[in-house]
C-alpha cells in the first residue's frame, strides 16, 4: 500500500461516519502486521505535508504496536506478528529525529512512550550508539533537538526505573546527567520570559532524575560532583522568584504552568534523597551498608539548608509575598514531616513549630474558600475528600494533617500542650466560624492522642461542653459537621460523660441530625451514632425502635456518595440489631443487593480499559470508588447471612435474593468482586447447609471461569466448591457432569503451568474433599486422580503441597484400599512402595503430619488397609503389611497433644479477637529528649526493607537445593481452624479397634507379627487406645 493511500486510511479513523471509521480500523489490523507497515508509518509521521491529526493517528497506531509485540521474539498468537530485525532497526534510526521535528506535544508524547518501549528491550546490548546520539541532541544548538534530548533521557530512565537489579541506570546517569545539570543550570541564569521552552526542559531534567532515585542512588549521583552542582540547582529552582506577569492568572492554569511543574520536581527531588537516602536514623538496616556514608553527610550538610529554604518559602507564602502551588505545600509538609524523628533536624524545626502550626497548618485545616466552594457545589465530593482518608492524601491538607500528628505522637512533651493551647485560644477568642472550624478540625485530628494523654484526656468533657457541643446546634452546618465529627473521634477512643443525661442529650443531638438538611453534616451524624451505638447500652436500646430509619437513612446516604465508611456503618447496625432486623432482614437484603448491582454496573464500565494502554496511563485512569463501594455493600450482605442463625426460612429467601447478584458479577466477570461473591456462597451454602436449586448454576459459572479467566482464583472458589460437595454430595452422585467439572479443576490445578505451589495445594484440598464426600460415586475418576497426584509426588518442593499431594494418595486408599494401591501399580510398577514408603516417613516424623485432620486421615487409612483381604495386598507390599499398626500406634501416640495444641489456638484465637481493639498503641511519645526517635512507622518501613532485601537475594541467587530443602523442611503447616473435615466426628479409636479386630480375623498372620513386634512402650500404648476405644463405644450407645 503506497504512502498516500495509508494516510488516507489513518484520516479515515477520525471520520463521524462510525461505520466508515470502523471499516477503516478493521482494514488497519488487517494490514498492520505486515512487513513494511512500520517504516510507511514513520515516514508519514515524518511528512509535514500530512495533516497534524492523520500523523498523530499514525504516532498512536505505532506506540501501540510497540508495546504489545516489541518484546516478542516469537509470536504467541495468530494474531500477534513479531517486528522484524529491518524494522526494528528503522524505529531506531528515526525515533530520535521524530521526537525533535514533532509538531505537537500530543504526538511527541506518542513518541516518547515507543522510545521507552524500544529502549527497555533494546538497550545497550542492540542500541550501544543511544547515550552518544542522546548527548548529540542535549549539546545541539537547536532548543527542539535540545528539548528531544531532555525528552529521550527521561524516557531512558524511565525504561529501568522498577528495575531491582542495578545494573543499566548508573551508566545512564554517569553518562548523561553531567550534561543536564549544566544545560540546566545554564537555563536557570536567563531572563525569565512567557517562553514554556526553559521551564519545560527544566521540568523533564528534574522529572528525570527523579526518576533515577525511586530504588537506588547511583554512586556517581552520591559523589560530591554530582551532589554539588544538582543541589545548587535544586535549590535555585526552589527559591526562584517567578513574576506574575509570566505565569497564567487562573489558579488551576497556574498550578499546571510548566514553571510550577519544575519548582514540583525539585521539591519531590530534595524530598526523595532525604526520605530514602539522607536520614540516617531512620534509615532501614538493607540500606545501611550502601547509603550510611551518604546519609550522614547530606543530614549535616545539605538537609538544614533545605530546611532553611523552605522555612523562607513559608515565609513569603503565609505573608501573602509569593504564591505556592498546592503540590509544592504537599512536599514541604511531608518534609517537615520527615524531619521530626531525626534529633539532627528536629533541633532545627523546634524553635519553628509553633509558627508553623498557626501559619501554615492551620489556614489548611479553616474552612477556606476551597472547602466552602466544594460545600456550596458538591456537598458529597466535600464528604468524600474530607471523610475518606484515602480520597485525598496527596494533599496539602492531608500533609498538614499528617504533619500536625507527626509533631502530636513523635515530640509529645514539647509540642502537644502548646498545640493545644493554640487551639484553647482560637476557640476562647470565639473569632470567624471559619476559624473555629480549623480549630476543631485540629481536634478532630488529634482526637487519639488526646484521649491517650494522661494530663489531658479527663479534661476532655470539659472541653466538649465548652466549645463543642454548643456547635452541635449552630447555624453554620460546617460546623455542625465537625463537632459530630469530633463527638465520633472522642466516643471512639473512650470518652465517658459524668452523666446519663449528657450522654442523652448528645445522642439526641445527633440523632436530630440524621435530618439536616446538610448533607455532610448527616453523613458526620450517621458516623457519630454509630460509635456511640457500639460505646454506650443506653444509645444501643434507644436506637433500637427506630434502627429501621437509621438503616434507611444510611442507605440512601451510601447510595448517594458510594463510601466505603458507611458500609462499615450498616455492618455495625446490622450486628448490633440482629433481633430487631430479623423481620426486616430480606427485606434490607433486597435494597443493598440494588445498590450493588448499581456499583457493579458502573464498575464493569470502567472495567473496558483500552487493551493497549500503557502502565502509566492505566494508573492514572483507573477509578476505583464503585468497586470500593460495592465491595462494602457486599460485606454488609454478608454481615447481615452471618447474624442470622435463628431462622433458616427468612436465610433462604434471602439466599435467593443474593443469587443474582452473585451469578451477574460472575457472568460479567468482575474480578475485583470475586472475592466477595465467593465469600457469599460460602456463607449462604454453609449456614443453610444445603445447597438450593438456584445455587447449581454458580457451581457451573465457577467452572467455566476457572477455565478461562479466573484460573488464579481457586484459593477464593474453594471453601464455596468444599460446601457444594459437603452439603450437595448426592445431587453430584446422580449428575456425571458435576463429577467432571470437580475432578477437572483439580487437575487443572496440578497441571496448569501458569499456576504456582499454592495453587496446586488448594486444587489437593478440592482432590481430598471430592473422596471424602463422594464415597463410592466416583470409581470412573479414581485412576485420574491417582495418576495425577502421583505425577507430583516427586517435584513438590514445599513441605505444604508434599504433605496435600501425599494426602490426596492417602485419601484414594480411604476411598478404596484395594483400587487404589492396584491404580499405583498400573502408573509405575514399584509406586505402591515408594508411596508407601513416603507416608511412612511422615508418619515416623511428627511434624510432617502436625494437624488433627492429618493424623485422624491416616489413621483411618491405615485401619481400611487392615481391613483388606490377605489375596488383596500386592506382593510388593506384603513384607511390610505388619509395620502398618506400628504405624498407627506412632500417630495415636500424638494425636492428644495434637488435639490439645488445636483447642488451645481456638482459644487463642477467641481471646485475640475479644482483644482486637484493646491493643491499639498509645501513638505518643512523652520522653523529654529530642534524641531520636524510631516508632511503628519506622519498624514498619524496616520490615518492609527487610523483606525487600530477602526477596531481591532470593531472586538474585541460586541457593543450593540441599540448602533449599533444610530451610523448607523448617516450615510449619499450621492448624486450619475455620475448616471443618468431614472426618471431624469419625471416632479414629472406635474405628481402630473394629479393624484391628478385623485383622486379626481374616489376616492372622500379619495380624501376629504386627503385635509381636511391638516393644513394651507400644503395647502398652495399643492398649490404651483399646482401652479408650471400650469407653467411646460404651458412650455412644449409652447416648
Amino acid at each position: 500500500m503506497d504512502l498516500q493511500t495509508l494516510s488516507n486510511l489513518f484520516a479515515t479513523t477520525y471520520n463521524p461516519d462510525p461505520n466508515v471509521r470502523k471499516a477503516a480500523e478493521l482494514q488497519i489490523r488487517k494490514i498492520g502486521n505486515e512487513e513494511g507497515m512500520i517504516a510507511a508509518i514513520l515516514r508519514i509521521i515524518a511528512a509535514d505535508s500530512i495533516d497534524i491529526a492523520t500523523r498523530q493517528a499514525c504516532s498512536v497506531w505505532l506506540k501501540n504496536r510497540v508495546h504489545t509485540s516489541y518484546s516478542l521474539e516469537t509470536s504467541r498468537r495468530p494474531d500477534q506478528a513479531v517486528i522484524v530485525p529491518s524494522e526494528r532497526e528503522a524505529i531506531r534510526i528515526n525515533i530520535l529525529p521524530l521526537i525533535a521535528a514533532a509538531p505537537s506535544n500530543a504526538i511527541a508524547v506518542q513518541l516518547a512512550n515507543t522510545l521507552k518501549s524500544v529502549v527497555s528491550f533494546d538497550f545497550p546490548s542492540k542500541w550501544p550508539t543511544l547515550v552518544d546520539e542522546i548527548k548529540r541532541l542535549l549539546t545541539s544548538n537547536n532548543i527542539k533537538e535540545v528539548h528531544a534530548g531532555c525528552v529521550a533521557t527521561l524516557e531512558a530512565v524511565r525504561a529501568f526505573r522498577f528495575r531491582q537489579k542495578n545494573d543499566v541506570l548508573p551508566a545512564l546517569i554517569a553518562e548523561l546527567f553531567p550534561t543536564l545539570v549544566t544545560i540546566a543550570s545554564h537555563m536557570l541564569q536567563q531572563p525569565l520570559t512567557t517562553s514554556q521552552d526553559i521551564p519545560s526542559m527544566l521540568h523533564l531534567i528534574l522529572k528525570a532524575y527523579r526518576t533515577t532515585i525511586v530504588i537506588n542512588l547511583s554512586p556517581h549521583q552520591q559523589s560530591a560532583e554530582s551532589l554539588v552542582p544538582w543541589g545548587q540547582l535544586l535549590f535555585g529552582v526552589v527559591n526562584l522568584r517567578l513574576p506574575k506577569e509570566i505565569l497564567p492568572d487562573d489558579v488551576e492554569e497556574r498550578e499546571k504552568s510548566e514553571w510550577w511543574k519544575a519548582k514540583k520536581w525539585a521539591y519531590a527531588v530534595l524530598g526523595r534523597l532525604f526520605h530514602r537516602y539522607g536520614n540516617p536514623s531512620q534509615m532501614p538496616s538493607p540500606l545501611q551498608l550502601e547509603y550510611m556514608e551518604f546519609a550522614k553527610h547530606f543530614v549535616t550538610a545539605f538537609a538544614p539548608e533545605i530546611l532553611n529554604i523552605y522555612f523562607r518559602q513559608v515565609e513569603l507564602y503565609v505573608s501573602n509575598q509569593e504564591w505556592l502551588s498546592s503540590k509544592c505545600q504537599y512536599q514541604i509538609f511531608q518534609f517537615f514531616t520527615e524531619c521530626v524523628k531525626p534529633k539532627s533536624t528536629w533541633v532545627q524545626l523546634k524553635p519553628h513549630f509553633e509558627t508553623l502550626v498557626s501559619n501554615f497548618v492551620f489556614p489548611q485545616l479553616s474552612f477556606n474558600e476551597s472547602r466552602r466552594e466544594l460545600w456550596d457545589s458538591d456537598p458529597i465530593d466535600y464528604v468524600r475528600v474530607s471523610v475518606d482518608e484515602y480520597e485525598t492524601f496527596t494533599t496539602p491538607v492531608a500533609a498538614a494533617t499528617t504533619f500536625l500528628l507527626s509533631l502530636a505522637g513523635n515530640r509529645t512533651k514539647v509540642t502537644f500542650l502548646p498545640i493545644l493551647g493554640f487551639i484553647n485560644s482560637i476557640l476562647r477568642a470565639h473569632g470567624p466560624a471559619e476559624q473555629r472550624f480549623g480549630a476543631l478540625n485540629m481536634t478532630a485530628a488529634l482526637g487519639r492522642q488526646i484521649m491517650k494523654h494522661p494530663d489531658v484526656k479527663n479534661n476532655m468533657e470539659q472541653f466538649m461542653l465548652q466549645f463543642v457541643s454548643p456547635e452541635l446546634e449552630s447555624p453554620e452546618p460546617f460546623l455542625r459537621a465537625i463537632a459530630l465529627e469530633i463527638l465520633g473521634t472522642v466516643t471512639k477512643q473512650g470518652l465517658q460523660w459524668s452523666s446519663e443525661e449528657v450522654l442523652s442529650k448528645h445522642f439526641q443531638a445527633t440523632f436530630r441530625a440524621l435530618d439536616d438538611e446538610a448533607f455532610p453534616v448527616k453523613v458526620q451524624a450517621a458516623l457519630a451514632l454509630t460509635e456511640m451505638i457500639i460505646a454506650h447500652e443506653s444509645v444501643r436500646t434507644a436506637v433500637a425502635p427506630q434502627v429501621g430509619k437509621v438503616i434507611q437513612d444510611l442507605l440512601k446516604m451510601a447510595d448517594e456518595t458510594d463510601l466505603d465508611i458507611l458500609n462499615n456503618s450498616m455492618e455495625i447496625m446490622v450486628d448490633q440489631f440482629q433481633t430487631e432486623l430479623l423481620p426486616v432482614a430480606a427485606m434490607l437484603t433486597a435494597r443493598l443487593c440494588e445498590s450493588y448491582m448499581r456499583l457493579a454496573r458502573e464498575s464493569s464500565v470502567h472495567d473496558q480499559i483500552e487493551e493497549n494502554v500503557d502502565l502509566d496511563t492505566l494508573l492514572q485512569d483507573v477509578d476505583d470508588d464503585k468497586t470500593f463501594a460495592a465491595m462494602g455493600v457486599a460485606k454488609t450482605i454478608s454481615t447481615i447471612i452471618s447474624s442470622i442463625d435463628s431462622s433458616p426460612e427468612i436465610l433462604s429467601q434471602i439466599q435467593e435474593i443474593v443469587i443474582p447478584i452473585i451469578v451477574f458479577t460472575l457472568e460479567n466477570r468482575l474480578l475485583d468482586l470475586f472475592d466477595n461473591m465467593y465469600e457469599l456462597v460460602d456463607s449462604l451454602t454453609y449456614k443453610l447447609r444445603s445447597i438450593s436449586p438456584s445455587m447449581w448454576p454458580v457451581l457451573e459459572l465457577t467452572y467455566r471461569l476457572f477455565k478461562h479467566e479466573a484460573v488464579d482464583f481457586l484459593e477464593e472458589m474453594l471453601p464455596s466448591l468444599d460446601n457444594f460437595l459437603s452439603y450437595g454430595a448426592d445431587v453430584i452422585k446422580t449428575h456425571q457432569e458435576y463429577k467432571q467439572m470437580l475432578v477437572d479443576i483439580y487437575i487443572t490445578s496440578i497441571t496448569n503451568e501458569q499456576l504456582g505451589e499454592n495453587d496446586r495445594v488448594n486444587g489437593s484440598k478440592l482432590a481430598e474433599s471430592i473422596l471424602l464426600n463422594l464415597r463410592g460415586s466416583i470409581d470412573d475418576h479414581l485412576q485420574t486422580i491417582v495418576s495425577t497426584a502421583l505425577s507430583l509426588i516427586d517435584k513438590a518442593e514445599t513441605p505444604s503441597l508434599r504433605l496435600a499431594n501425599l494426602e490426596v494418595l492417602i485419601n484414594t486408599v480411604l476411598y478404596n484400599p484395594t483400587a487404589a494401591l492396584h491404580l499405583m501399580e498400573v502408573y509405575k510398577q514399584g509406586m505402591g512402595r515408594a508411596f508407601f514408603d513416603q507416608w511412612f516417613a511422615a508418619i515416623n516424623t511428627d511434624s510432617r503430619l502436625p494437624r488433627v485432620h492429618d493424623k485422624k486421615l491416616s489413621l483411618l487409612a491405615l485401619c481400611a488397609l487392615m481391613e483388606m483381604t490377605p489375596e488383596s495386598v500386592p506382593d510388593s507390599l506384603r513384607d511390610g503389611w505388619p509395620g502398618i499398626v506400628g504405624g498407627a500406634l506412632k500417630i495415636f501416640k500424638s494425636l492428644p497433644k495434637a488435639i490439645e495444641d488445636r483447642k488451645r489456638l481456638e482459644q487463642l484465637l477467641q481471646e485475640d479477637s475479644d482483644s482486637d481493639d484493646e491493643t491499639e498503641d498509645q501513638g505518643l511519645n512523652l520522653a523529654e529528649d529530642d534524641e531520636d526517635v524510631w516508632d511503628e512507622d519506622s519498624a514498619y518501613m524496616e520490615m518492609l526493607a527487610r523483606e525487600g532485601a530477602r526477596l531481591r537475594e532470593k531472586s538474585e541467587t541460586d541457593t543450593n537445593e540441599e540448602e533449599e530443602e533444610d530451610s523448607e523442611d523448617e516450615e510449619d503447616i499450621d492448624e486450619e481452624l475455620g475448616y471443618i473435615s468431614p472426618l471431624e466426628n469419625v471416632n479414629p479409636y472406635v474405628s481402630f479397634k473394629q479393624a484391628l479386630t478385623t485383622f486379626q480375623m481374616q489376616n492372622s498372620p500379619s495380624y501376629q507379627a504386627a503385635t509381636t513386634v511391638l516393644d513394651i512402650e507400644a503395647q502398652t500404648l495399643l492398649m490404651e487406645v483399646m482401652r479408650i476405644a471400650e469407653q467411646e463405644t460404651i458412650q455412644v450407645a449409652h447416648a
